[in-house]
């Protein structure tokens, strides 16, 4: 393998595998219960530590996540493997909390802008935000790990410009609820690498080094990995990515995918950063997904394969 040492990147990062929970409710079709089950547990056993499972969201908004319970009493997770599920409200809590034990952490989300807010869960960021502080805190006292997860922190396709410090104020009162991690979402892909970089080092500054900083970019406009690399020149080393890019935007038309997890790794295996992940192992995870979708997944190193440098030929 041939890999450049840069000083200043991170020597590992951490990677939450999100295509359980984002892509498959962003799938026309709804897939079995046996395909999911049967797809996180090949990706718990790539070498991935987290993995987001589903939500625990109402069946008749979002039916392909109707089975969040059977999935989390069906999976077989490793001791070392961290499951994580969506929490949109309290009463998505309370119906989560019937499967205490069977997961380890939730992800609270809310919007940037209030038009997005709206146009996703029909309530502005105030509102949101009342709410979500009530999750966090019955979720702290319940021994669960949190991550607030901000949508369109880096653009909002509906408003345009979203100020970092509206962005770094919600996250200051999400930290201040009880998350120990912030999610920056790159919701529709509208984030470049200078941004980023300036962004995530601001971030850092403000929120103090005890909160986790996680970077979740979509590959809408072909800029997912160059906004990995400026994150990481930041020294952000936690993402959260999808398998076989899976995964999008409900609002607005045209939001594609998240970077694919297979395509991050590779590119972080090829820099020298640890991930911890059998890329082959990931693959074949994606290959599977990609079977029972039926069709071909945006990711690129599924297509092409891991790079080969043909040591020792």
């Amino acid at each position: 393998m041939f890999t450049v040492a840069v000083s200043d990147l991170p020597h590992s990062v951490r990677i939450r595998e999100v295509g359980p929970r984002d892509g498959f409710q962003n799938e026309p079709e709804i897939i079995a219960t046996d395909d999911k089950v049967r797809l996180i547990d090949a990706l718990m056993r790539t070498g991935l530590r987290r993995i987001e499972a589903t939500s625990f969201v109402r069946a008749d908004v979002i039916p392909q996540l109707a089975d969040a319970d059977e999935v989390l009493t069906r999976i077989d997770r490793p001791d070392d493997v961290s499951v994580s599920v969506l929490i949109p409200n309290e009463r998505g809590l309370q119906n989560a909390l019937v499967n205490h034990g069977r997961f380890q952490e939730i992800n609270v989300f809310l919007s940037a802008s209030e038009t997005h807010n709206r146009k996703n869960v029909n309530r502005s960021i105030r509102e949101s935000m009342v709410g979500l502080e009530r999750v966090l805190g019955h979720a702290r006292e319940e021994g669960l790990r949190c991550e607030g997860v901000i949508s369109v922190a880096f653009g909002c396709p509906y408003e345009g410009h979203v100020p970092p410090e509206r962005v770094l104020e919600i996250a200051g009162r999400l930290v201040r609820a009880g998350a120990q991690e912030v999610g920056f979402g790159d919701t529709t892909g509208m984030a470049n690498p200078l941004q980023v970089r300036a962004f995530f080092e601001q971030a850092r500054s403000a929120l103090g080094d005890e909160v986790e900083l996680t970077a979740h970019f979509h590959n809408t406009r072909g800029q997912g990995l160059a906004n990995v690399l400026a994150a990481l020149e930041a020294g952000v080393d936690s993402f959260e990515s999808s398998f076989g890019e899976l995964g999008g935007c409900p609002v607005p038309p045209g939001a594609t995918g998240n970077i694919a997890t297979e395509d991050l790794v590779s590119m972080l295996h090829e820099m020298g950063v640890e991930t911890g992940i059998d890329l082959e192992a990931l693959l074949e995870a994606a290959r599977a997904a990609r079977d029972v979708l039926g069709r071909p997944l945006g990711s690129h190193t599924l297509v092409a394969g891991a790079v080969d440098w043909r040591e020792g030929t």
